[in-house]
């Protein structure tokens, strides 16, 4: 009986961990690191014309670190096919949603 209270109590005690971690990490800013950027300057698409939370979540986030994603190589060869510059190329139409 001691031992599954103390696994019980163990388990509780790293969730709460957990839990205080990711509300810390929510908590401080993302630091910009504007010298990565390949040159996007196009304005991201609006989140709002997507129904599908997972895909308004995606642009939405596209559209709060537009310097982020402006920093990374968009690998499914859209920088050939579309000539995109970027990752954030991807979000300036409807073309990341498909």
């Amino acid at each position: 009986m001691n031992k599954t209270i103390l696994r019980l109590f163990v388990v509780i005690l790293s969730m709460a961990l957990f839990v205080v971690s990711a509300a810390a990490q929510q908590e401080r800013p993302v630091a910009k690191d504007q010298s990565l950027r390949r040159g996007e300057t196009r304005a991201t698409f609006d989140p709002n014309f997507f129904k599908d939370a997972r895909v308004k979540s995606a642009y939405q986030a596209a559209r709060d670190v537009p310097w982020l994603l402006d920093s990374i190589r968009c690998y499914c060869f859209c920088e050939e096919s579309f000539h995109h510059k970027s990752l954030l190329s991807c979000y300036v139409d409807d073309h990341a949603a498909g």
